[in-house]
């Protein structure tokens, strides 16, 4: 590409929030019909750089080229009507209204002076159709699963007149045919010259779609890189600024006997639909993964063991003693707690800072009557940000504004600010780095090392072998076997979730 001329450049890039520089003099170039990753660590400023170059973040210094002309992106808008489209990690779309919608929402199509309908469900479908996505357009979005969220997501910026796409983690929540697919589109968009921002924390994707890398460390850059010419062990050091094998996880502790009685035991748990007749035991200090494809109901399963979703059937036994929650803080209050696969809905609250989202279940807990002192608040806020090495260490600053990793660590410090006895993490290292994903695995062995009982979902079956003690496998809503994880191998857990008779083929 030497000699090209950048379908969009940024040169010295910097963006600041009061004293704090979130990036510093960065350069980025990204060229017609290419696919290029950016990478590093939860906080390197991956995420700063993409609100900046498409009008999301005012720059503070620094220059902006489109087509080789100087520009400047007052918002999103601007960058839209450029060309750039984003699809966040966190899905931003409408699930109250349609998918053709959503798809079309402020370019809907009109005739008369009034929204054409099914002009505007023809271009969804079209669009929908380029992404191998069959599904009824005029269908209410929130009916459907995270994964048809994204790719709907993607439709949208597809279906406009295209020349950047900046992707932040799109294939989080897709299974592999579903990525495939997705990587299918990229291909074709990168045939008609469309450049392709590519932000994920799957190394195996990224070298698989990937033309270049460019490397942030701690706001500023490291390096760039073709993809074909750098080893994955170089591209993790210059992520991390220190030796890829310094991410050695500790190892699991050990599973407790079988005779040892388990202190959440859940027979024939029905939750309509997702879940059927499934029983569940967690043994005190076990970590239990939870493995299965998309749609498997691993979800499903956490929440109605947790009272988030209503049991149909099945009895939950928590130290010998029947249970039947109805409700999260009804769970709560026997020592079970949830975090959802979902932290931008059903997580984090991006307005309120570090200390008040540590506090906010202990709160909810104890009621309006009781409230917890300031003083007392700073201190819980403090102890826990040092215990999970909370980046920033700022109580005070809205957690909306941290990297993902560390609002994942946020949640934590918040459920176990409640001194659980039972942890239901639903995939907590979605979408955030190499460093900090070891970090969140080592902390749920230290959890479980210290007594506590932790149900732990991942999508990665390399994960639920590496974290967990045993693995309960999910088909169709079922779970057809527990298994530890010592007899497995992440290619025969593989067979065992996917075909009926995996374990003997």
């Amino acid at each position: 590409m030497d000699g090209a001329t950048p379908l969009l450049e940024v040169s010295g890039a910097t963006v600041r929030f009061g004293a704090e520089t979130a990036l510093d003099g960065v350069d980025f170039r990204l060229f017609p019909g290419e696919v290029h990753s950016v990478m590093g660590e939860n906080g390197a400023g991956k995420s700063t750089l993409i609100k900046a170059v498409t009008g999301a973040l005012p720059m503070d210094a620094g220059v902006l080229r489109i087509d080789g002309r100087t520009t400047r992106f007052a918002a999103p808008h601007d960058a839209q009507h450029a060309g750039v489209r984003t699809v966040y990690q966190e899905i931003d779309l409408l699930p109250n209204v349609s998918v053709a919608e959503n798809i079309m929402l402020g370019r809907e199509p009109r005739r008369f002076g009034m929204i054409d309908w099914p002009k505007t469900r023809q271009i969804a479908t079209s669009a929908l159709g380029e992404l191998g996505l069959d599904v009824d357009p005029a269908s209410k979005l929130g009916m459907h699963s995270l994964a048809v969220q994204q790719i709907v997501a993607i439709a949208r910026a597809i279906s406009t007149d295209l020349k950047v796409l900046v992707l932040d983690e799109p294939t989080s929540s897709l299974d592999l045919d579903e990525v495939a697919e997705l990587f299918r589109v990229i291909r074709e968009l990168k045939l008609k010259g469309v450049a392709i921002l590519f932000v994920s924390h799957f190394l195996d994707q990224v070298y698989e779609i990937c033309d270049r890398v460019t490397v942030l460390r701690d706001g500023r850059l490291v390096g760039e890189y073709l993809t074909q010419e750098v080893l994955r062990i170089d591209l993790v050091q210059a992520m991390l600024g220190r030796s890829a094998a310094s991410l050695s996880s500790i190892p699991r502790t050990d599973s407790p006997d079988d005779e040892v009685a388990p202190y959440l035991s859940a027979r024939g748990v029905t939750s309509n639909p997702g879940i059927e007749d499934a029983d569940v035991d967690l043994r005190e200090g076990e970590v239990l993964g939870v493995a299965g494809l998309l749609g498997s109901g691993r979800t499903r399963l956490a929440r109605a063991i947790t009272g988030v979703d209503r049991l149909d059937a099945g009895i939950i036994r928590i130290s010998g003693n029947p249970h039947h929650p109805h409700g999260p803080h009804e769970a709560m209050s026997l020592g079970v707690v949830y975090s959802s696969e979902d932290r931008r809905a059903e997580g984090i609250v991006d307005a309120l800072s570090v200390r008040e989202n540590i506090v906010l279940a202990l709160q909810a807990d104890r009621g309006i009557l009781h409230r917890i002192s300031s003083a007392r608040q700073r201190e819980l806020a403090a102890s826990w940000i040092e215990a999970l090495d909370i980046r920033p260490p700022d109580m005070e600053r809205p957690a909306g504004t941290l990297s993902g990793g560390n609002q994942q660590k946020v949640l934590l410090a918040r459920l176990l600010a409640l001194s659980p006895r039972v942890l239901v993490l639903d995939e907590p290292t979605r979408g955030i780095d190499v460093g900090a994903k070891v970090e969140i695995q080592n902390l749920v062995g230290d959890l479980a090392g210290n007594g506590l009982s932790v149900m732990f979902i991942s999508a990665e079956l390399e994960e639920v072998l590496r974290v967990g003690n045993r693995v309960a496998i999910l088909r169709d809503g079922r779970i057809v076997d527990t298994v530890r994880s010592d007899d497995l191998t992440a290619d025969s857990l593989l067979a065992m979730v996917a075909h009926p008779d995996g374990a003997d083929e």
